[in-house]
C-alpha cells in the first residue's frame, strides 16, 4: 500500500479490496483510510471479483490493479502517467519487473523485449504489477474480468483488449517489483496438478479456437525466450531500448 500511497503521484485514487482478512490487513488498511478513495475487508470468491469490486468503484483514466504481494516502484506511475499524456494514441502499457523475496530483496529481474501481440496469443508473458490502461478501452472491452478464472484473469483481459485492436507500448523501463514466496497461490496450487498451467491451458485453445500441443506451444515460447534473453543481455551492457 505504501509502495501507492507514498508514490508523489497527484490526482491518485487508489482503492483498497481486501477479502476479509484476519492476519491484521484490516488494521493496517484502516490506519491509512483517509488516503484511500475506497476501501472495503470482507469475503469474496477470489482474486477477480476482488478486482472486479474494486473497478466498479473507480472513476479514474487510467487504469490497474497491485496484488498484496507486490510493491510499486519509485516514479512508476509518474512515468507511466507522462507516457500515456505523450502518446494519445496508446491504450495499454506495461514494462520491466523486478523479483523480489518474502524480505523484499531483489532476486532477479525481467527485462521484456518490445510488445509482440502474436506471442501473446501463446504465452502469458506481460507482468500483470506493471500493466496500466485506459477507461476507454476498459468501456469498451466490457469493463469486466473473468470472475471465474482464478490464475488467468489478466491474460483474457489482455485478450480482450488485443481483440479490440488496442495499441499495446511497453515501457523500457523497471515499473514494480513482483514478490516470490512459498505461500503464493501459483506456488501453492502448482503441488495440486497444475491448476494455472490448466487454466492457461483452456484459455489458450479458446484464443486459438482449437486444442494445442504441447510442441507447438513450446515453439512459440522459445521464440519469445530468445528475444527476452537478448533485450536482457543488452539491457546488461547498459542499453534500454
Amino acid at each position: 500500500m505504501r509502495s501507492v500511497l507514498d508514490s508523489g503521484y497527484p490526482n491518485l485514487e487508489y482503492l483498497v479490496i481486501d477479502g476479509g482478512s484476519s492476519d491484521g490487513s484490516k488494521e493496517v488498511i484502516e490506519n491509512e483510510g483517509k488516503r484511500l478513495a475506497y476501501w472495503t475487508s470482507r469475503p469474496d470468491n477470489g482474486q477477480a471479483e476482488a478486482v472486479q469490486l474494486g473497478f466498479d468503484h473507480a472513476g479514474g483514466e487510467i487504469m490497474g490493479w497491485l496484488n498484496s504481494d507486490d510493491l510499486l516502484l519509485p516514479g512508476a506511475l509518474q512515468r507511466i502517467g507522462a507516457y500515456f499524456a505523450a502518446h494519445p494514441d496508446v491504450d495499454v502499457v506495461y514494462g520491466h519487473r523486478i523479483l523480489i523475496d518474502e524480505d523484499s530483496k531483489e532476486i532477479g529481474r525481467w527485462v521484456m523485449p518490445p510488445h509482440d501481440s502474436e506471442i501473446l496469443r501463446w504465452v502469458d508473458y506481460i507482468p500483470q504489477e506493471t500493466l496500466y490502461w485506459r477507461r476507454s478501452l476498459w468501456e469498451r472491452t466490457g469493463a469486466r474480468m473473468d470472475v471465474n478464472l482464478h490464475f488467468a484473469l489478466d491474460w483474457e483481459l489482455l485478450h480482450r483488449f488485443a481483440e479490440a485492436k488496442a495499441k499495446f507500448a511497453r515501457l523500457p523501463q523497471f515499473l514494480a517489483a513482483f514478490r516470490i514466496h512459498k505461500a503464493q497461490k501459483t506456488v501453492q496450487d502448482r503441488a495440486r496438478e497444475h491448476p494455472a498451467s490448466m487454466e492457461c491451458a483452456a484459455l489458450r485453445d479458446r484464443i486459438q479456437g482449437r486444442s494445442v500441443p504441447q510442441k507447438e506451444i513450446s515453439q512459440h515460447a522459445r521464440r519469445f525466450q530468445m528475444r527476452g534473453r537478448t533485450y536482457h543481455w543488452l539491457y546488461k551492457l547498459g542499453v534500454m531500448i
